[in-house]
């Protein structure tokens, strides 16, 4: 197979599976899963796909007290903390709503590296910057955009995942971890976050309850993880070969895929509240996502 349509293959692969997590996210939660759990079994999870893989390619890593810092930092920001967020926000969430809020992704990772000097000013990406507030003002301000009112906190929980995940690309911009291998770190992280989530999930009850409910729940959770370990390595892998320009369109393709999952799983439909909000993360996301040296960008 060419090289050159090995890139799209994974673009398409991680936009169909990456919308497809926010919907398992939501099936995990009804099929009495809870989040403390899930989040667990899925770090878990992920964590040993990834090891393994590091086995079998003999991908050797020495453990020392940075790296157990590091994975700390990162487990926490890129695993623990927002995977908390989005599951509890699951349940009380359309799945489609949630895919949009993790288009913020990019638009606060641009937000604070302006803030921490690692951007310079662009109008046209300080315009993203505010599109994609006035998005979550229009999906959490009228009475008629979501099925409850009440539903408005949980969108706001998802947003805030949002921003654990840019402080993790702000993380990883200014220590420039090159001397550690991706799907090294990878591993090391959701390992250390399944240790941080271990004690709170098993004396909650949710650790073994998460992994006994059901059959269903089981296959579900590993579906997640299955999914959070290839994405991660097929997006290293486009950025690799296609370069960061390329890879970032993927957030379009996830958004649009995560709402059509809904419809498909949950027959959500949406408002046109809902339906105004993703045009505007649309384009707020076209201002911030990456593009080469362009004068006229300022």
């Amino acid at each position: 197979m060419s090289r050159t349509v090995l890139p799209w293959l994974s673009m398409l692969y991680m936009g169909l599976t990456w919308g497809l997590s926010f919907s398992l996210a939501k099936l995990a939660t009804d099929f009495g899963g809870a989040p403390l759990g899930i989040s667990f079994w899925t770090a878990l999870f992920s964590g040993i796909i990834l090891l393994a893989y590091c086995l079998v390619t003999r991908r050797q890593t020495v453990l020392s007290w940075d790296s157990v810092k590091i994975f700390f930092i990162l487990a926490l920001l890129g695993t623990a903390l927002p995977g908390l967020g989005f599951y509890y926000a699951a349940s009380k969430v359309p799945a489609g709503v949630l895919s949009i809020t993790i288009t913020l992704v990019p638009i606060f990772t641009y937000g604070l590296a302006l803030a921490f000097g690692l951007e310079t000013f662009s109008k046209l990406r300080f315009l993203g910057l505010f599109l994609g507030f006035a998005s979550i003002c229009l999906i959490v301000l009228p009475e008629t955009s979501l099925p409850t009112k009440a539903a408005a906190f949980w969108v706001l929980i998802a947003c805030l995942s949002s921003f654990f995940y840019a402080v993790e690309n702000i993380y990883l911009t200014i220590k420039k971890l090159n001397n550690y291998g991706v799907i090294r770190l990878s591993c090391g992280m959701h390992l250390m976050a399944s240790i941080l989530l271990f004690f709170p999930a098993y004396f909650t009850g949710s650790l073994s309850e998460t992994i006994t409910n059901s059959t269903e729940l089981t296959i579900t959770l590993f579906c997640l993880s299955l999914i959070t370990a290839t994405t991660y390595t097929l997006f290293i892998f486009t950025i690799r070969e296609s370069g960061p320009i390329f890879a970032s369109q993927v957030g379009y393709l996830v958004t649009i895929s995560g709402l059509i999952w809904g419809m498909i799983m949950f027959s959500e439909t949406h408002s046109a509240w809902i339906w105004i909000a993703f045009a505007l993360m649309m384009c707020g996301l076209s201002f911030v996502s990456p593009r080469a040296n362009n004068p006229t960008d300022k």
